[in-house]
């Protein structure tokens, strides 16, 4: 039955890296949330004492929470990074802003109608 232990083997280690992932998952839960100091430390101790009590009771009372925290979470990211590669990418300044700021530029005053035509030139020539 060598065969069949190797699988049981497997079956006994996929587990545990799931409790460990599952483990790992309820602790940054726990950090993310906005419970106080007290209700944290006592969540925490509660989940190393007793672990697979502490994460079943974890899951039934904060499971909700725990997936509108991780979307929170995941749609904060994706706004930071997409406000990042807006910077990096140069605010995205197409010809039609850059002509729409000469103009006003012009209305305003601080450009002449030649220093308004050369930057015109200059800037549909760019791209």
């Amino acid at each position: 039955m060598p065969l069949l232990d190797l699988l049981l083997a497997m079956f006994w280690f996929f587990l545990f890296i799931i409790w460990i992932w599952l483990l790992i998952t309820v602790f940054i839960d726990i950090f993310r949330s906005d419970m106080s100091g007290w209700a944290k430390a006592a969540w925490v101790i509660f989940v190393i004492l007793l672990p697979l009590l502490g994460v079943l009771v974890y899951l039934i009372a904060e499971g909700g929470n725990m997936q509108k925290r991780a979307t929170k979470s995941a749609a904060d990211q994706q706004a930071a990074q997409a406000a990042y590669i807006q910077s990096v990418a140069g605010g995205g300044d197409t010809t039609a802003d850059q002509l729409e700021k000469l103009q006003s530029l012009r209305e305003s005053g601080a450009l002449t109608d030649d220093e308004y035509q050369q930057q015109k030139q200059k800037v549909l020539n760019a791209s």
